[in-house]
């Protein structure tokens, strides 16, 4: 299923690795039957033509829990990252057949908080249908590492992630400033049940579909360090 030393040097090396068959095609079943189960008008829900997202979603659909983190999951990150990690930010994506929806090249430079307050180090600020996030140390930003779990088969034609291989390495790298005479865009084909692992500071877009596929995933982070005392991750979750 994995080469631990070889997802481990690229996740350095490159600020990604793939890993697939993590979840059987029965388990992917099971989580999207548990997702469309769901009342959809929470205030977390985001629900458009182009896109369909639940943040929160380990808190707001925790009956998922018990099939996303499975054995395969569990070893991974075990194998990876040891055995401290805890979730601390989860989102639900569901990119439909004829979507539109389309993201730019960014890195993901914030972290979800239960409150706003002054706090060195931390900030700017936002809020998002009622949530708290700000952009911490970037000590914080580089131990976080992103599992994004695939629920359809996904490539550059249902828009799978292009990233900047190493550009993580760079800390908080602007957009505007990328030198495409130096820097290698890639594609990350990922299969139905496979996962991506990726650090938040690597720069990453998402195309439109053009090949009337779905792209449904769900973005999990998880980190080992606990904030300031006064502060509080807002989506902490134990899973072992």
């Amino acid at each position: 299923m994995a080469d631990t030393a070889k997802n481990i040097k690229e996740l350095l090396d490159n600020g990604f690795t793939t890993i697939e068959r993590i979840y059987s095609t029965g388990e992917v079943e099971q989580i999207l039957a548990t997702i469309d189960q769901v009342d959809q008008t929470y205030p977390t829900f985001r629900k458009s033509v182009d896109l369909f997202a639940i943040r929160q979603f380990l808190k707001e659909v925790p009956e998922t829990i018990k099939y996303i983190f499975n054995d395969n999951l569990k070893m991974v990150i075990r194998h990876i990252f040891g055995d401290h990690y805890f979730a601390v930010k989860s989102i639900y994506f569901d990119k439909p057949e004829n979507s539109n929806w389309y993201v730019a090249y960014h890195q993901d430079l914030t972290i979800s908080v239960d409150k706003k307050i002054d706090l060195d180090g931390f900030g700017p600020w936002t809020v998002k249908q009622n949530q708290f996030a700000v952009q911490p140390p970037l000590a914080i930003l580089n131990n976080i590492f992103t599992v994004r779990i695939h629920l359809d088969e996904t490539n550059e034609n249902n828009g799978a992630l292009k990233v900047i291989a190493g550009s993580h390495l760079k800390n908080i790298y602007r957009p505007q400033a990328i030198d495409w005479t130096n820097e290698t865009e890639t594609i990350c084909n990922v299969g139905i049940g496979g996962i991506m692992i990726m650090k938040p500071l690597l720069l990453h877009s998402s195309s439109r579909t053009t090949n009337n596929q779905k792209r449904r995933v769900i973005h999990i982070e998880f980190s080992d360090q606990e904030l300031p005392k006064e502060l509080q991750w807002v989506e902490r979750i134990n899973f072992c």
